[in-house]
């Protein structure tokens, strides 16, 4: 294969061509979709998406504004509580506290309990990568070199399971709902399972394969914050146990800023509460044992409802809201600028 070559003036040696291949690709003659862009197509562009996006925000704030939600804080109710939680030496003592609490409608429809934290900050970084993620898929259970660190091992070199400061931390407190009906207290049951996402459960949680969980986590111990081994977080259902626990898992899914709330419970509506909480008075029983006082944090108990939007959260009726209003105004702007511009070239063509 020859080179192409070329002489410049004054030189007899050949010198290679810069020049490209005369092809269509390398000469850029390719078919291409070239948009002619007029004055019609930008402003109609610009009103059709101001037009889509104020329809779609006006349904999302409308639908959010449709969520039955209630809101209680216990931070103060239990100070008692929370100032002996304080001292870590108080580890193995319950103590529990009642907020009462009156619904003056009906909420109908599926109930959803959420426990709410401020100034809890899950976004940093250190905190964020302290897991590890092979433990969590019951790969091995030991491990003791990772990110955990220094919630990764005892002193006397027993590996922790979970390790990690996220599961660590994890939200401890026991929350159950009573109704007064008739002079008498009445438990509404709620389900805490079938809370967390598929994928979660099934993809990027696992429990090591035992024929018995406890010994499957034998030769290691519990978080330091912790009141029982991994292994006993549901008693009452075997496969709500261990890496797999929906609390755990929920509580694992990290929060992007420092007030957030986790899905805690669904109300089972059953009996009083086939159609969901009837209006009444209610009592929220608390075993208190994840204090925040030393982050200067609250705690509250939520209980809403969801629409096919999710919950309640405008944040993004009010952004589709801002774009369409803003692509609107737009529109317009462009519109003025071209008939000034078309009345100033008529006038110019006159003269």
């Amino acid at each position: 294969m020859k080179n192409k070559t070329s002489f410049l003036p004054g030189e007899g040696e050949a010198q290679p061509s810069r020049c490209p291949d005369n092809s269509a690709f390398k000469q850029q003659r390719l078919p291409a979709w070239k948009p002619q862009l007029t004055i019609a197509s930008v402003l109609s562009t610009f009103f059709l998406t101001g037009a889509f996006c104020l329809a779609v925000g006006v349904c999302l704030v409308l639908s959010a504004n449709s969520v039955r939600e209630i809101q209680v804080d216990y931070s103060d109710k239990c100070s008692y509580c929370s100032k002996l939680r304080e001292n870590s030496s108080n580890w193995n003592k319950e103590c529990h506290c009642s907020v009462n609490f009156t619904l003056k409608e009906d909420i109908l429809g599926d109930v959803f309990m959420y426990y709410g934290l401020q100034n809890f900050y899950q976004n940093h970084r250190r905190y964020m990568t302290s897991r590890s993620d092979a433990q969590l898929l019951g790969r091995n259970v030991n491990i003791q070199r990772s990110y955990c660190a220094p919630f990764s091992a005892y002193r006397n070199g027993t590996p922790m399971a979970p390790c990690g400061a996220i599961a660590n931390s994890v939200f401890n407190d026991t929350i159950d709902l009573f109704y007064s009906r008739n002079s008498s207290m009445i438990q509404v049951p709620l389900l805490k399972t079938g809370n967390s996402w598929w994928t979660d459960k099934n993809v990027k949680f696992r429990n090591p394969e035992s024929y018995n969980l406890s010994f499957a986590f034998a030769g290691t111990a519990r978080p330091p914050y912790w009141q029982k081994p991994v292994y006993l977080l549901d008693e009452e259902d075997e496969r709500n146990n261990g890496f797999v626990n929906d609390d755990f898992i929920i509580w694992m899914r990290v929060s992007a800023f420092a007030t957030f709330r986790n899905l805690y419970r669904r109300v089972r509506r059953v009996r009083h509460f086939a159609e969901g909480l009837p209006a009444g008075n209610y009592t929220f029983q608390i075993s208190y044992n994840f204090p925040v006082t030393r982050f200067k944090g609250r705690k509250h108990v939520i209980l809403s409802t969801v629409v096919w939007s999710g919950g309640s959260n405008p944040f993004l009726g009010i952004a589709y809201l801002v774009s369409g209003t803003a692509a609107t105004l737009t529109g317009f702007v462009i519109t003025g600028i071209h008939l000034k511009l078309r009345k100033k070239k008529t006038y110019f063509q006159k003269q």
